[in-house]
């Protein structure tokens, strides 16, 4: 019987990947808080994000749909 060996992502991959979605959210159009809430919801697609804002929508109401 062979054993599967499962690896957990590294702490530091995450914290750069949050890192790197905050910064394009913010460069998007987001305000901090809002880079920062959805920076750190991994679940939600970066590209809707900020594509949200290239077609005009505001951001609070951007942020409304995504979270």
């Amino acid at each position: 019987m062979s054993v599967t060996k499962v690896e957990l992502p590294d702490e530091q991959e995450d914290e750069r990947i949050i890192r790197w979605r905050l910064s394009e959210l913010t460069r998007a159009g987001y305000d901090w808080a809002a880079s920062m809430s959805l920076a750190a919801r991994t679940d939600i697609d970066l590209h809707l994000a900020t594509s949200l804002l290239d077609k005009g929508c505001p951001p609070p109401t951007a942020l409304r749909i995504l979270l």
